[in-house]
């Protein structure tokens, strides 16, 4: 399973095996049950995660309603860039859809490692940015697109979300209600 994770790397900026070797010494690897929340709003963030197996959501509680804001799945990775890189308080959840095998990380391994190999910062950059660039896609959609356009967009890019997750969580993340997303996936149909 771990292999997901080098070939991950790999695709970023080619490793040495030492560097691999250096990786696996710090790697914990987790599996966490259905429902397991990994970060609760008002926690500060103290660890990421890389999803080997799995479906982590990331969602906001506004006025008692669950409002999705992403799903993390194989080969992503789910970090709380606000509450983490300013010890804050998360001003979101994070929760295991499904069973999860992770990657857990946190900020004491990952200093080890760039000052064992200098050229990981380099990657973990990558990594941000590359992480940072689908989130800024993902929050734009919000304004620009209609709730029917996100849905479509989803299934186009992540058809196998809808095997996975429950509609109640698709409908949050288009940012509808349940009944709306069935008469949006009626409409759909029709067309």
């Amino acid at each position: 399973m771990e292999q997901k994770l080098f070939s991950y790397f790999s695709r970023i900026l080619p490793l040495s095996q030492e560097e691999i070797d250096g990786i696996v010494a710090t790697l914990t690897v987790r599996t966490f049950p259905k429902g397991t929340i990994l970060l609760k709003e008002g926690d500060v963030s103290m660890e990421a995660y890389f999803v080997l197996q799995g479906c982590v959501r990331q969602y906001f509680l506004v006025n008692g309603e669950e409002k999705t804001n992403n799903f993390f799945t194989e080969e992503q990775w789910v970090i709380s860039m606000q509450s983490m890189s300013s010890s804050s308080p998360s001003k979101h959840f994070l929760e295991c859809v499904d069973e999860c095998t992770l990657v857990v990380g946190n900020r004491e391994k990952e200093e080890q490692l760039y000052a064992k190999f200098p050229k990981l910062e380099t990657v973990s950059r990558k990594v941000m940015e590359k992480v940072f660039a689908e989130q800024q896609e993902l929050s734009g959609s919000y304004f620009t697109d209609t709730p029917e356009e996100r849905y479509l967009n989803l299934m186009r890019t992540r058809p196998e979300l809808f095997q996975r997750v429950p509609q109640y969580m698709i409908a949050s993340y288009v940012g509808v209600k349940p009944e709306s997303l069935s008469r949006i996936r009626k409409r759909l149909v029709q067309k």
